[in-house]
């Protein structure tokens, strides 16, 4: 197994919305923000090259959308999944699973592409399986007022028109199960109903892919919560249970929306779990 950081692009996302009800004065600490109050953020994804399969966890926002959606998020730099697939030596044909921990427009709208005269969409990864689970279909297809403008149609309906869509099986009595990708996947309810975890056995190291249960460093003291979450409460319990069995078994957390920290190990302290080490992908994954 090889592992594979593709970064799918870079954007913007109010500081405030990013940190709920904690003060600017303590998250701008170690996520600065500009001078409309924003933060960077990236669309970090991750490939797994597993013997004849290319497994894509997550795809960023994609290309689709129009100008006036992609400029409510300051996007910035050049990196596209392209771009960043070609330079690993791969194209988008050869992936064989594309994973979704979820179905926000940020983590699955590059699933979806315009067909080539514009006028209908089709899959952008044309060979892959599209795994989700059915609970969170059903949450992301008959969506809640809030979530509402997240869950955009155009993403999500046409993976299941194209008889490309597959669900993991979502365990009875525990929040950690097995999927058909060859990696475990903690389920967490708190962001959005569930959502799921990669944990990937990798080199006698535990890589989790922290999606939205962990979007960036500055996220760890366990009440920085997202105003994006739904049951802001029951976060507060999942990212405690995580980041207590990441530190005493010395997980690797992959960071997708960390502009500046890539993959992070975690420790006890006085004050609770907190960072240990910063690494480049290319640290751990080379």
């Amino acid at each position: 197994m090889q592992l594979y950081a593709v970064n799918a692009g870079n954007f913007k996302l109010d500081g405030g919305a990013m940190f709920g009800v904690v003060p600017k004065s303590l998250w701008q600490r170690t996520n600065p923000a500009d001078s409309n109050n924003m933060i960077d953020i990236a669309a970090r994804c991750l490939l797994i090259e597993d013997g004849d399969r290319l497994i894509l966890i997550d795809n960023g926002m994609g290309n689709k959308q129009s100008d006036k959606f992609f400029g409510y998020y300051y996007l910035w730099g050049d990196d596209s999944i392209d771009g960043s697939l070609g330079q690993i030596g791969f194209h988008r044909d050869e992936i064989t699973d594309v994973f979704l921990t979820h179905l926000h427009f940020d983590h699955c709208g590059g699933s979806i592409q315009w067909n080539a005269d514009r006028t209908g969409y089709e899959p952008a990864f044309k060979n892959a399986r599209f795994w989700s689970n059915e609970d969170h279909w059903k949450w992301a297809t008959q969506p809640n007022k809030r979530e509402k403008a997240s869950f955009l149609k155009e993403n999500i309906i046409p993976i299941q028109e194209s008889g490309q869509l597959k669900f993991i099986d979502l365990p009875k009595s525990k929040p950690v199960g097995a999927s058909d990708l060859g990696f475990d996947v903690f389920f967490a309810n708190g962001h959005t109903d569930k959502q799921m975890i990669p944990m990937i056995s990798y080199k006698e190291k535990t890589i989790c892919f922290m999606a939205d249960l962990l979007p960036t460093a500055g996220h760890l003291p366990v009440p920085f919560v997202m105003g994006y979450d739904t049951r802001p409460l029951l976060t507060l319990d999942e990212k405690d249970l995580f980041l207590n069995t990441a530190a005493d078994n010395n997980y690797y957390l992959f960071l997708e929306h960390d502009a500046h920290n890539e993959i992070i190990t975690v420790q006890q302290t006085e004050k609770g779990v907190r960072l240990k080490e910063s690494f480049s992908c290319k640290d751990i994954f080379n």
